[in-house]
């Protein structure tokens, strides 16, 4: 059973090689280079008995000057060919790395909303720059040291029985003595690193959720009690740790202690043949050198197995991640949006739940036609579903049944990145990058050029406060744009928007976090951004919904009435209760 686990270990890194495929080249010349490495270190063997010798025993300063510029002259080879390895390796290692982290990043921002409500943002994070540095490490160093340590190894062993047969058996008998232990303690180094990759994830997603919360966390004065806990896990990551580097340590002390004790032994035989002459000084010293040759790779290939099988747990982790399958994908023959159409969307029919809640039913049977050009607005209490009717509106999630359809064409059926161009979504809590003001008005559309985005802004009411900023519309928002109030980056979102001009404009109650007069002046622009123009409204203040062309009332995943707001007035319940919660009776 371990057998076939420590195979799968290596099996695993085995589809890491995909990615050195497209880099031949350089892969051909660093092994030429190893090779030439391999084959001076084996002859520097010889050197050292041509020293001893022709040099040393034979007493002859010429011979000696003549082998010492000889042993030069192969070191300085050594010293290119070193140069050539580890240059190309490690330049090997940090392009593999970084396209595997492409591809992993490539993966993750295809995938479905679903995957990370399922999985923490920390466990991926750490995949994407944690697993992935190990596995540069291991393309860019422990491989080349694996290989450079087998060929010295295979090569050291033929050059010991071409030196001197029976010290070559009496090594030869000792080499299973230190591969034991390294088999042994290997795998259980493997299942300690697994299990240390794991805490570190743990560590990242605690500290990015404190760090990004960090208002909170201070407000409650909970300073104290939340560096006690990222502690108290850093100290689990660090038990973990410890187990790991304690077999790993204990791996290679073994392996060396077991390795040398049997060069001890062996030159304590050798020292008695030459003794009694049944061979040379420099025979001696070539068998010592070859055989401390031989110690020095299978100690480096301990060394490296403990890599490897720690290596194993990333690459693992890394190609599950590349093999998930988005649940929400193109279709390879897309058909086309016939954008006459009298009825923009339709939801036909629509049930859905979401995929970590499968027996929580958020949309049952949704029933509804939204005319080309008219604004509709969805209201309700909270958890009615009205969010969810975006995000399938937008095909983050697909319905367990019945069909959403664009201008009479079924969404599934529309190009992905056709569908999402055409509609522009302003939520209700904005979302903002690490980046200036360009950066993020110009999401909406990039090659947009510095008079469109000014034109976004002023429709906005944005232009105002962004060139008040310090470097004006190059100004470094924070994180999520933590230097702007919640209602500047509401409008930074909503020019994003304006800019994108698309066909369905979505609104997650846009003006929620604008003062009175901002409001006004925001409202205004979206009044005009909305004419001849299908929108749809999800309104928590009916006051911004009173002129919608028709309002949608939901409850509980259903649609229990449709109307204007007089129809809606009198024949809904729900409707009437909600506008008494928010208006005077007497304005009603």
């Amino acid at each position: 059973m371990t057998d076939k686990k420590s195979d799968k270990a290596f099996t695993s890194l085995l589809p890491i090689f995909a990615f050195i495929k497209p880099y031949k080249v350089m892969v051909a010349s660093a092994l030429l280079a190893l090779l030439l490495t391999a084959s001076v270190n084996l002859s520097l063997g010889q050197g050292v008995k041509f020293v001893i010798d022709n040099g040393f025993i034979a007493g002859s300063q010429e011979q000696l000057s003549s082998a010492i510029l000889i042993l030069i002259g192969l070191i300085s080879l050594l010293a290119i060919g070193t140069f050539c390895r580890f240059f190309l390796m490690s330049l090997l290692g940090e392009r593999v790395s970084g396209d595997i982290r492409k591809a992993v990043f490539n993966k993750i921002v295809t995938l479905h909303p679903s995957y990370f409500e399922e999985n923490r943002s920390g466990e991926i994070m750490s995949r994407l720059t944690t697993d992935t540095a190990l596995l540069q490490s291991i393309v860019g160093s422990s491989f080349s040291m694996a290989l450079r340590s087998f060929l010295m190894l295979i090569g050291g062993i033929i050059m010991l029985l071409i030196t001197n047969l029976k010290l070559t058996l009496i090594v030869l008998v000792c080499v299973p003595l230190i591969l034991v232990p390294m088999m042994v303690f290997g795998r259980k180094v493997r299942k300690l690193a697994s299990s240390s990759q794991d805490a570190i994830a743990d560590i990242g997603t605690y500290a990015g959720e404190i760090i990004q919360n960090i208002k909170v966390v201070q407000s409650y004065n909970h300073e104290t009690k939340e560096k006690n806990a990222f502690g108290s896990e850093v100290e689990k990551a660090f038990e973990v740790a410890k187990k790991r580097v304690r077999q790993r340590s204990f791996l290679i002390a073994v392996v060396i202690f077991l390795t040398f004790s049997a060069i001890s032994f062996m030159l304590w035989i050798g020292g008695m043949d030459v003794l009694s002459g049944k061979m040379s000084g420099g025979e001696l010293g070539a068998f010592v050198f070859y055989a401390i040759m031989v110690a020095m790779s299978v100690a480096t290939i301990a060394e490296v197995y403990g890599e490897l099988q720690r290596a194993a747990g990333s690459a693992t982790r890394l190609l599950e991640l590349l093999k998930v399958k988005s649940d929400i994908t193109t279709t390879d023959s897309p058909i086309e949006v016939e954008k006459s159409n009298p009825i923009a969307v339709q939801f036909e029919h629509v049930n859905f739940c979401y995929p970590s809640r499968p027996d929580a039913p958020a949309l049952q049977n949704i029933h509804l036609s939204i005319p080309n050009g008219k604004t509709v607005a969805l209201v309700g209490p909270s958890g009615a579903g009205k969010t969810t009717m975006f995000e399938l509106l937008q095909r983050f999630y697909d319905p367990q049944s019945g069909e959403i359809k664009l201008n009479n064409a079924d969404i599934t059926k529309v190009d992905l990145s056709e569908l999402r161009h055409t509609m522009g979504m302003v939520p209700q809590h904005p979302i903002l990058f690490s980046s200036d003001v360009w950066h993020n008005i110009r999401y909406g559309k990039p090659d947009a050029s510095d008079e469109e985005v000014f034109d976004a802004a002023k429709k906005a009411h944005a232009h105002e406060f962004i060139e008040n900023l310090p470097q004006g519309y190059g100004s470094f928002l924070g994180e999520q744009g933590v230097r702007l109030s919640g209602g500047q980056k509401q409008r930074i979102a909503l020019a994003r928007a304006i800019l994108k001009d698309p066909d369905i404009l979505l609104l997650d109650e846009a003006t929620s976090a604008l003062d009175a007069q901002s409001e006004y002046h925001v409202q205004a622009a979206l009044d005009e951004l909305m004419k001849d123009r299908t929108t749809v409204i999800i309104a928590h203040r009916l006051a911004t919904v009173l002129h919608a062309d028709l309002i949608v009332v939901m409850d509980k995943g259903k649609i229990v009435d449709t109307g204007t707001h007089s129809s809606l007035i009198h024949s809904s319940s729900l409707y009437n209760r909600l506008c008494e919660l928010q208006f005077d009776k007497a304005a009603s």
